[in-house]
This record gives structure tokens, C-alpha cells and sequence, in this order.
């Protein structure tokens, strides 16, 4: 059952991203991920600086003048949403967990895709598949996407990139705009990211969380692994622990983006405190000095 409080969420976050939608990813868009290719809509009669190659020589024989053929782009795109519901998700040290970030991600993109006539789909996973939307058109098809990230609750807290895009990779045949909307706190999935990322035009989206990066000191704090459960006592001021920390972290974010740029694969950064506007935007504008 859909609570008050849930419907008042998924619709302040169908206003905002919209209105981001709208106002900023208006062109952006479709710009960057083009249809299949063309497909004939109509003929016309010639005007002064069509291309000649386009004449139409069996209606232009009949009616006793020019016509010329016009195309369209095969507009139609299959988006699917690769969601990370694991226990690091929930983690936020700001005003919003990653798991709201992922939600509101998900809703631009979904909200995009519904501008432009696209289909979205989404797979929710942790150490296991979650739940599997098919891609599908319609607004109440993009709630229930934002709705279903934002408040699903998930068997595992663990988390399996490769499991999650071995099972994509097996559902979802026709190529496909694939954005991994995850924190990346996993190894082993390098041969099936290549693999699909090959196949389909996949796109990496990091949520990491400042206190990912740097730990204040605060003395003895009492820290529990959301994926794991474990429970340790540590001591933030300690040297060791700081430099060792720093020095995980530093290793974990360069494997992860030394992987997606030996790949050729986009991947964009984004931080709960900070806007993910400036890293989309960011995105779009370099993909699309690439055409």
C-alpha cells in the first residue's frame, strides 16, 4: 500500500526533475542518443535547395513535376535504468541518501525518455535481482519507476555488479541506453561491463557521499557496515587509520575510472551534497561535441 507520505515524495520529485527536464535537458537529450537510423514519412514537391538526391523520379513522372522524398529519424529508444538497492544506498551524510539521489536520477531520465517517445525499464539489484520492470512508454509507467526506487526494500544488502549486468545482458536483447546508477563498492565485474558496453551504449553513474571520502576526526565512533552488518569501534583520529582510509579510497575511485576509460565507456560523478545538475549537463555537452 502506497503511503501519504511516499505519494507526497514521488510527486515533489515528479515536479522538480521535470522542471529540470524542461527547462534543461530540453534538446540534450535527444541530441545526444539518436534513433536507429531513417525511415521514409512522406513525399513532397521539390523547393529550391532540396537535395536532388532525394527526388522521387517515379512521382515526379507521373504528376509531370518534382517531387522529393522526406525522412524522419527512427526515433524510438529502449532506456533501461540499472539501479544498485544495496545497504550502502541509504547511507547520506548531507540532506539526501544516494538511495534519493538515485531516485531523482532515475526520474530525469525516465522523464526524458517520456519527452522524446522513449521506452524505460528498470532492474533493481543488490548481491542478487531485486525486481525487473520492462522497458514500457507512459507517465504512470515513469512513477511507478521513481516510486519503486525511492522506497523498495530489498531481500540483499550486498552488492554484485557482475550478477546485475550478466542479467541484463541476457533479458535485454535489442541495444539499449544503459546508465548503472551505483556507488561502485564491488569488484570482479570488469569482463561483463566490457561485454555490455560493447553491445549497448552504457553509461557509469557514481553516487559516492563526502564522508565516503574524508572521515573527521572525532575520536573513538562506533562505525556498522551497511552491506555487512559488522560492527568496529574506531579511533578517527589515529594517523593510520586516516592514511589508510584516504589511500582505500584513492585506489577504489581510480580502479573504477581507469576501468570505464580503458572500456571507452562515459561515467559521471555525483556527490549527495552537492547538485547533479552541472554533472549531467557536463555530460550531455561532451557526448555531444562527439557527433
Amino acid at each position: 500500500m502506497l503511503t501519504k507520505e511516499l505519494l507526497k515524495q514521488v510527486k515533489q520529485i515528479e515536479i522538480r526533475t521535470r522542471g529540470i527536464v524542461n527547462d534543461v535537458f530540453s534538446g540534450e537529450y535527444h541530441s545526444v542518443f539518436k534513433g536507429r537510423g531513417m525511415e521514409f514519412s512522406e513525399v513532397r514537391e521539390y523547393q529550391v535547395g532540396d537535395d536532388v538526391r532525394s527526388i522521387d523520379w517515379n512521382v515526379s513522372a507521373r504528376f509531370g513535376h518534382p517531387f522529393v522524398k522526406i525522412f524522419e529519424e527512427e526515433r524510438e529508444l529502449t532506456v533501461m535504468l540499472l539501479v544498485d538497492m544495496s545497504g550502502s544506498l541509504v547511507f547520506g551524510s548531507v540532506d539526501k541518501t544516494k538511495q534519493q539521489i538515485a531516485a531523482e536520477l532515475s526520474a530525469i531520465l525516465a522523464f526524458s525518455a517520456l519527452k522524446n517517445n522513449d521506452k524505460v525499464g528498470l532492474i533493481m539489484f543488490s548481491d542478487q535481482i531485486e525486481k525487473f520492470i520492462p522497458p514500457k512508454k507512459g507517465k504512470s509507467h515513469a512513477l511507478r519507476i521513481v516510486r519503486d526506487v525511492l522506497s523498495f526494500e530489498p531481500q540483499g544488502n550486498k552488492t554484485n555488479l557482475r550478477s546485475a549486468l550478466e542479467y541484463f545482458n541476457h533479458t535485454i536483447k535489442k541495444k539499449a541506453i544503459v546508465f548503472l546508477i551505483s556507488d561502485f563498492f564491488d569488484i570482479g565485474y570488469e569482463k561483463i561491463l566490457r561485454i555490455v558496453g560493447k553491445k549497448h551504449d552504457l553509461i557509469g553513474i557514481v553516487l559516492s557521499d563526502p564522508r565516503e571520502k574524508q572521515i573527521l576526526k572525532s575520536g573513538l565512533v562506533k562505525f556498522r557496515d551497511a552491506e555487512t552488518g559488522e560492527i568496529r569501534y574506531i579511533d578517527t583520529d589515529s594517523r593510520d587509520f586516516q592514511v589508510n582510509f584516504n589511500e582505500t579510497q584513492k585506489r577504489f575511485a581510480n580502479f573504477r575510472k581507469q576501468l570505464f576509460i580503458s572500456s571507452r565507456l562515459d561515467s559521471i560523478e555525483i556527490q549527495t551534497g552537492g547538485t547533479y545538475i552541472k554533472p549531467l549537463v557536463d555530460f550531455f555537452k561532451l557526448r555531444e561535441k562527439r557527433w
